[in-house]
């Protein structure tokens, strides 16, 4: 079964074909045993079957995919498109897009709130957190942050969003309910993703021009430790931290440090590397399957995805994707 918040796990998408009709409780459907990478030259997602390895078909989307989420009860996977301004809503048994909803100038990333039935969208162009109402498929807000902004992370709770800016250098903190920015943190240069530990009490964000993440204590809002990154025979210019993500015992973060073609094991204890696996080219995001034996990396760089083994911290295949491959969500 997938892993959903608390509050998902009463909740199943009605999707039509003209979007969001509704949220309705029902058991959450069964998986699918498959992959989905998000490919940016090729408006299409690719399936990969997670058993086999092997990639098992594609679904044709909006202009420039990037950012995906499972909506509630994981029948209906919701795809931001760039270059459309706007997220497709994918019925995965079904493979095919079955409504859309308008997320503002150039959608980067997203998250939801806890009851699944709002986005916060990062919106490049305008440099703009839009707050998207995803029942009337309407966008109700739009808070400014920061030039740039990416990575988007929403509290367990809901009661704070968090955005990067990538120009500004910084984690915006906002009040979604009141609408605004409640705090500024000064990370590392160009910040990018963010993590939460299993405990919630630390964010952790990646600075993909810094070689670094910055640990941010979500009680004090501030920043308590930098991790910087190291690869021998690589200068840290060559070093970019993007997609990470936390085992699912907690105990280790997993970073994509993009250029440097390598994925970290960090333990989340010590602030140790204490492996680097190789992987593709471009290493930009990662997601585990749903026990967390296997890692999945997204290689923009050379078009494919590796599949690590977590256990032997080993990269044990790697699969041809589409072009510019960004993101990958895994659904077994």
């Amino acid at each position: 079964m997938r892993s959903f918040p608390p509050s998902f796990r009463c909740f199943r998408a009605a999707v039509g074909a003209l979007g969001v009709a509704a949220l309705a409780s029902a058991a959450p459907a069964k998986e699918t045993g498959m992959a989905f990478v998000s490919s940016e030259k090729d408006n299409a997602l690719a399936i990969i079957d997670v058993k086999s390895l092997a990639v098992a078909g594609t679904i044709p989307t909006c202009k420039r995919p990037r950012h995906m989420q499972f909506l509630p009860g994981g029948t209906t996977l919701m795809v931001a498109c760039g270059d459309s301004n706007r997220a497709d809503l994918i019925d995965v048994a079904a493979r095919k897009v079955v409504g859309n909803i308008p997320l503002g100038e150039d959608p980067e990333a997203f998250d939801l709130s806890p009851d699944g039935k709002v986005a916060y969208v990062s919106n490049e162009e305008d440099g703009a957190l839009n707050i998207v109402d995803l029942t009337n498929r309407k966008i109700t807000k739009s808070i400014p942050v920061g030039k740039e902004p990416e990575g988007v992370k929403t509290s367990p709770d809901g009661s704070r969003v968090y955005v990067t800016s990538e120009v500004a250098n910084m984690v915006h903190v906002i009040d979604p309910a009141a609408g605004k920015v409640i705090k500024n943190i000064q990370v590392g240069k160009r910040p990018r993703r963010f993590a939460l530990s299993a405990d919630g009490s630390e964010l952790w964000v990646s600075s993909e021009l810094a070689a670094s993440v910055s640990i941010i204590s979500t009680r004090d809002l501030a920043v308590v430790q930098t991790i910087n990154f190291e690869v021998k025979g690589m200068r840290p210019d060559d070093i970019t931290p993007v997609g990470l993500t936390l085992a699912r015992d907690g105990k280790t973060m997993f970073v994509a440090l993009g250029r440097a073609n390598h994925v970290a094991f960090v333990d989340v204890a010590s602030r140790k590397t204490t492996n680097l696996v190789l992987v593709g080219k471009r290493a930009w995001n990662v997601a585990l399957n749903r026990d967390g034996s296997r890692l999945f990396v997204a290689n923009g760089l050379s078009d494919d995805v590796t599949v690590i083994d977590v256990a032997q911290a080993k990269a044990i295949k790697t699969i041809p994707v589409g072009r510019v491959p960004y993101m990958v969500v895994v659904d077994d």
